[in-house]
């Protein structure tokens, strides 16, 4: 019986990657081969705490806006995320010109 709990936890935990810290940047775009970036970078966020509250624009106007960008070439997001979510916060980054 201990080692079918045992087993049943190991599985769980599998499941939830980064669980306790996580800090991941994933590209927003489809075709990241021919990307050139731009002289540029804006970021715009939003924070959510215990998934309860959240405040913030991370969409893809405010980075733009952020940065001064009026042409936008690459998108990136970023996720930083403590103890199974009880602090988050999601970043839109933006490249361009």
């Amino acid at each position: 019986m201990t080692s079918l709990r045992a087993l049943c936890l190991l599985t769980c935990l599998s499941l939830l990657p980064g669980c306790l810290f996580a800090s991941i940047t994933v590209p927003l775009d489809t075709d990241v081969t021919n990307t050139t970036l731009g002289a540029k970078t804006g970021e715009a966020y939003y924070h959510s705490i215990l998934g309860l509250v959240a405040w913030g624009d991370a969409g893809t106007q405010a980075a733009a806006r952020e940065g001064g960008i009026g042409t936008i070439r690459h998108m990136d997001q970023h996720q930083f995320m403590v103890l199974f979510g009880v602090y988050y916060k999601q970043t839109t980054i933006v490249y361009g010109d």
